[in-house]
């Protein structure tokens, strides 16, 4: 039976209120008459701080509240952006819809500063992101590299209180808030691979589900689902969380899809690069291909740290 109202688990933050609405908007207007609700919680994520990411497990930590609540019957689906989503999800999950992806360049936000060239010696810059770290150290090793958490009026704020020179954040994150009066700069593919998945928003709901299922799979993107499953399933292959700096980049051409893949060394700035291109029904062994060639150049060495 088709259901009449679909609860959305979200984190409290800003940005994942604005994507939960956003998705609310759309699943309303692709099926009127449906009634579509907000249950907004504190992630384990979010509530811890003062460490990294890297080393308190990672951003599964930010779904794992709202995969219990639709196993609990409290939702029936939840909104993420798709970088934070593990490469393999819990049993009886599924990704039945991802959005049209938005900018996935990586913004340069300083008050005082134009770009990364410009940044003086030594200039304290924020990101919590070791895949930033590692593109960071590649053009400047000069720069202190410093972590950052928190939502993005927290770390815009911090960098406002002079802690930083400069920092980090995903340009359409910025967008969806309405500050991208911030983005000082863009640092963009070819040069500057984002994260996997980085700009989609992914819609996560049961398995077992299939009437919601099939609601949601409505809101599905093609090309986007074609491109983010290439740069998954290269991570996948790398092994790859936040806790190791991979980047990936995977268009749809008038061939097929072209892949770029990357993985960096945060302490030395080495970076590896490797890119294939595919037909577009071969989304998953493209990724795998990329990702080999990566570990033919000796990424394993950069993935175990």
């Amino acid at each position: 039976m088709t259901p009449n109202i679909l609860r959305i688990a979200t984190r409290k933050s800003a940005l994942a209120l604005w994507q939960a609405e956003h998705v609310a908007a759309e699943l309303r207007a692709a099926h009127p008459g449906l009634t579509v609700e907000l249950v907004p919680m504190t992630t384990r994520g979010d509530e811890i701080q003062d460490k990294p990411l890297a080393n308190i497990g990672g951003k599964g930590l930010f779904l794992k509240e709202l995969e219990m609540a639709m196993q609990e019957g409290h939702a029936e689906l939840a909104v993420h952006s798709l970088k934070d989503v593990p490469v393999v999800l819990e049993p009886g999950f599924t990704l039945p819809a991802i959005l049209p992806r938005a900018d996935a360049a990586d913004a340069f936000i300083s008050n005082d500063y134009a770009d990364l060239k410009a940044l003086p010696l030594g200039a304290r810059v924020g990101t919590s992101s070791l895949r930033r770290q590692a593109l960071l150290r590649a053009v400047r090793p000069d720069l202190t590299l410093l972590d950052l958490r928190g939502n993005v009026g927290t770390r815009l704020s911090k960098l406002d209180a002079g802690h930083y020179e400069a920092i980090l954040l995903a340009c359409a994150g910025l967008e969806r808030l309405g500050l991208s009066a911030r983005i000082r700069g863009r640092l963009s593919a070819p040069d500057w691979l984002p994260a996997p998945g980085q700009a989609a928003i992914a819609i996560e709901a049961r398995s077992d589900q299939p009437a919601v299922l099939e609601l949601l799979a409505a809101l599905d993107d093609a090309d986007t689902r074609l491109t983010v499953n290439a740069e998954r399933a290269m991570n996948r292959a790398l092994g790859g969380s936040c806790t190791v700096p991979v980047g990936a980049w995977c268009v749809v051409t008038e061939h097929g899809l072209h892949l770029s893949g990357m993985v960096g060394d945060v302490s030395s700035g080495r970076l590896l690069h490797a890119e294939a291109s595919s037909g577009s029904d071969q989304a998953e062994a493209l990724g795998q291909q990329v990702a080999e060639a990566l570990l033919a150049q000796g990424a394993a060495e950069f993935l175990r740290h």
